[in-house]
């Protein structure tokens, strides 16, 4: 069994220098003990925890450093991880042990797998034949469903795929994708029949494809590679289809099913690491002659931190185990996780950056860093309020 490990290696800031490490303060990983997790769960960890000790990212050129990680990742076989038999446990602890690192890594390795979910899930013989290429890191993939009008609900989408003989043909737009601009396939979802999810259909759509256009680069707080795509009477065939025509509203749930618990991970992921660089700065900083940490305030402060994430780790975990135990579906767990790790994990942030006082502010510091990192993590996938809709629909039945 695994004991408490303790990191004191290097870590990369996003920050937007080239390569700029900071030393990763002591983190608790004693929570690799409970019993949700394997002995094959605890050595990826320490495995993982050992490849990020030399991982150093340029975040000067985001499209640049996300090929760059997508290669890394998928050279040193993380991204294995991301299709075929997915482990729910898994994900989550690639997941948030990136986030801790660095919020860019995580980012590459979460759009692999959540651009492949439905392939995975769904996907005939031939539509498997992308997987090679994502997991060795060879071609980048995005999630292709959010459109300008129809974000959170997504059975209003009004992206069209009309038939036109042996093949489909696309007209519309979609925004804040994930790596748009820069993949070399997408998972789109379009609406190839009448109103409501069951009009809703999935399709695999090349990132070179005849009639693609990217309209917008999207520039936001924690630099990623967004776009707002436009879709020009693009041809596919007929095997772009993903499942059945109709299914694709059942295909997105289903790999948000999967996924959504992932991405309290990464906050999780966040949230541990600006505990640890609170805790190191509470040490160090004097105050009226005494360190902080013996100011029962600030003691105050450091216990509801770790409360909060002990709190988050265990719902990602149950919700992770759940899936992983063949629950067909995790709906109400995987979105209890999601919405409480991302906005407890918020708080956690935003007091680390409280007791670094003008140091937390300072632009390439680690906890500003996350402070711009999380706050995205409480609108994709899923916003919090949408979070709390879908878990009292579950709840009422």
């Amino acid at each position: 069994m695994a004991k408490t490990m303790a990191a004191s290696n290097a870590a990369p800031v996003a920050d937007g220098g080239a390569g700029a490490v900071a030393q990763m303060p002591d983190v608790d990983r004693s929570f690799l003990d409970w019993p949700f997790f394997e002995d094959r769960h605890r050595d990826l960890a320490e495995r993982l925890e050992s490849w990020c000790a030399g991982l150093s990212v340029d975040h000067g050129d985001v499209d640049a450093a996300c090929r760059d990680l997508v290669a890394r990742l998928g050279t040193d076989g993380w991204l294995a991880h991301s299709a075929g038999s997915l482990d729910v446990r898994t994900l989550c602890l690639i997941r948030e042990t990136l986030a801790r690192h660095d919020g860019l890594a995580d980012f590459a390795f979460a759009m692999q797998g959540l651009g492949t979910g439905a392939i995975t899930l769904f996907g005939t013989e031939a539509h498997k034949s992308w997987l090679p290429q994502t997991t060795r890191g060879r071609a980048i993939t995005a999630f292709a469903l959010t459109e300008p009008r129809s974000g959170s609900d997504v059975a209003n989408m009004e992206t069209m795929a009309r038939r036109d003989g042996s093949d489909w043909v696309v007209s519309g737009e979609k925004t804040w994708i994930s790596n748009g601009g820069i993949a070399d396939l997408y998972c789109l979802f379009a609406r190839s029949g009448g109103p409501g999810p069951k009009g809703i259909s999935c399709f695999l759509l090349p990132g070179d494809a005849e009639g693609l256009e990217v309209v917008e680069r999207q520039e936001v707080i924690a630099p990623h590679p967004l776009a707002h795509l436009r879709f020009n009477e693009v041809r596919l065939p007929e095997e772009a289809l993903v499942g059945a025509e109709g299914q694709g509203f059942r295909i997105a749930m289903s790999v948000l099913d999967v996924f959504r618990a992932t991405v309290g991970a990464a906050a999780l992921g966040f949230a541990r690491r600006a505990l640890s660089e609170a805790a190191k700065r509470v040490r160090e900083r004097e105050l009226f002659g005494a360190p902080l940490a013996e100011l029962q305030m600030v003691q105050g402060h450091i216990a509801e931190m770790a409360l909060d994430i002990d709190a988050a780790a265990l719902l990602i975990y149950r919700a992770a185990w759940a899936k992983d135990r063949g629950a067909e579906r995790v709906t109400r767990e995987a979105s209890m996780a999601k919405l409480f790790a991302t906005e407890q994990a918020q708080k956690v942030i935003d007091m680390a950056v409280q007791l670094h006082g003008g140091e937390g502010v300072r632009k390439g510091a680690v906890v500003e860093s996350l402070y711009r990192e999380i706050r995205a993590l409480r609108i994709y996938e899923g916003a919090s309020d949408v979070q709390k809709v879908v878990i009292a629909r579950q709840v009422l039945g």
